[in-house]
């Protein structure tokens, strides 16, 4: 199960892991015609998808798609909690809406996905949970406070749940850098962020979704993990 996976990382993300062999449930909230251009890329693959909406800050919605997907494949072996917003937030026009809805998608909501996803995996043969956090939550930048806030949670969230679900489930988290770049984003802003990235490059959401892969197939025996996928920036 991927959420947010209908178009940007998540779509990379869903579809690396379709071709790997896994079938994928496809959440999506808004972007349904971006879900189903998704949707038939992956089952060009060979493999099942099945689309889910929902409404990620409503923890019945939660539920219902867990349920779904359970009805669908019988079975749930892993969870990327990929659904996000971001957007900045100035100190001097920062709200409590702009709080709570940071929070509410970006880590409420991977918290009520990681809960319901990890029941459902516990009464099987386990899994594997994965989210993506960011960089940011380890590093603040200013004019995005909830944002980084809200992934350091993720981060944290990411460490507790691993020791609460091990040993029949493993949970890691990703730290993306610059990979997409902001739509609000100026031309000097972003040559500076090249600049003072060690790799001098943006990254891509193939290289996320790679990272993504390798937490579910390339170990079994990584839980509680933090990694960057940031070009250096932690380090720059």
């Amino acid at each position: 199960m991927v959420t947010g996976a209908a178009k940007r990382v998540g779509r990379e993300i869903a579809l690396a892991l379709a071709r790997r062999g896994a079938n994928i449930a496809l959440h999506f909230n808004t972007s349904s015609v971006e879900a189903a251009k998704t949707a038939q890329e992956i089952a060009a693959l060979g493999v099942r998808v099945e689309l889910f909406q929902a409404e990620l800050n409503e923890d019945p919605a939660i539920q219902a798609m867990v349920s779904g997907v359970m009805a669908k494949f019988g079975r749930l072996d892993g969870l990327v909690n990929n659904a996000a917003v971001f957007f900045k937030t100035p100190f001097d026009t920062l709200t409590a809406e702009d709080w709570d809805r940071t929070m509410s998608v970006n880590l409420r909501a991977v918290f009520l996905c990681s809960v319901h996803a990890g029941r459902a995996m516990l009464e099987g043969d386990g899994g594997s949970i994965v989210s993506i956090a960011d960089w940011a939550g380890e590093r603040p930048y200013r004019d995005y406070v909830p944002y980084c806030v809200s992934k350091a949670g993720v981060i944290a969230l990411t460490k507790g749940l691993a020791k609460t679900l091990a040993p029949k489930i493993r949970v890691n988290c990703i730290g993306p850098g610059p990979v997409l770049t902001p739509a609000d984003l100026s031309v000097e802003d972003a040559a500076e962020i090249m600049e003072r990235t060690p790799m001098k490059r943006h990254g891509s959401p193939l290289d996320v979704a790679s990272a993504v892969v390798f937490l579910f197939e390339g170990s079994d025996f990584m839980t509680g993990a933090f990694i960057p996928v940031d070009g250096g920036r932690l380090i720059g």
